[in-house]
């Protein structure tokens, strides 16, 4: 395999993959699934990604069940090679887990599986998120240096994409939290008024008033204007938005 000859066409995977979908993990599996493709040939690889997102669980997409077990107890331990190459951002080579000492609980697992070979690559996906990639074969010495290459290759074509993906989630989050807080000041505008209506008060009066009653019952300001606005309308405050 000749790194030069499939970066056209694995550039265009991927972005069909991002174009496919902007859901973080499916775009992360589906970029697992087509690394195993890549390095399989005539043997079986498998492969796992592994995301810490700041804030947010860790996501792990795989290329199959069992590379799903092995990145799963890696995640668990929290102990690995795919989690020591995104600390460190470097390759790291197993080329036989029989002598491995490091990460010894997570050996034990990739021994029972019959996993012999493990290859883990960090992805650069930017600065709130680190990730990595990992290679598992069932041969000893798997991965030849021009392997480690291609492997090399994919996950630096990959990163771009991963990353491209999380600044996609992260505009959508923040699109979310902003029409959230947008519906939540408008049953808090709604019920103040409400509020003044039927006390006679002012709005910082009706605001005081809103909040002792909040404190005073337990629950969150904008719960408590949502039942006065909907007790006094008879259904839930509306926030419209512009298409």
């Amino acid at each position: 395999m000749d790194v030069s000859e499939t970066t056209h066409d694995l550039a265009a995977e991927l972005t069909q993959v991002l174009l496919k979908d902007h859901d973080v993990p499916a775009v992360l599996k589906s970029i697992a699934e087509l690394a195993a493709q890549q390095l399989s040939g005539d043997r079986t690889i498998l492969c796992g990604i592994i995301l810490k997102r700041a804030k947010r669980n860790t996501v792990v997409a795989t290329s199959s069940a069992e590379a799903q077990q092995m990145d799963e107890h890696q995640a668990g331990f929290d102990e690995g090679p795919c989690l020591e190459a995104q600390k460190t951002n470097s390759v790291i080579s197993v080329p036989d887990v029989r002598y491995e000492q490091r990460w010894p609980k997570y050996m034990t697992e990739v021994r029972d599986h019959g996993l012999h070979t493990i290859l883990a690559v960090p992805l650069r996906v930017g600065t709130t998120s680190t990730a990595a990639m990992n290679f598992y074969a069932r041969e000893t010495d798997a991965f030849t240096e021009a392997e480690i290459e291609i492997a090399k290759h994919y996950t630096a074509v990959a990163s771009q994409v991963v990353a491209i993906a999380l600044r996609i989630a992260r505009y959508a989050d923040d699109a979310e939290d902003r029409r959230t807080a947008m519906e939540s000041r408008t049953a808090i505008d709604l019920a103040v008024g409400i509020i003044m209506a039927q006390n006679r008060c002012s709005q910082e009066e009706a605001v005081e008033i809103l909040k002792a009653a909040s404190n005073h019952r337990n629950i969150k300001l904008r719960e408590l204007a949502e039942q006065i606005t909907t007790a006094v309308g008879q259904m839930a405050p509306a926030t419209s938005f512009e298409p």
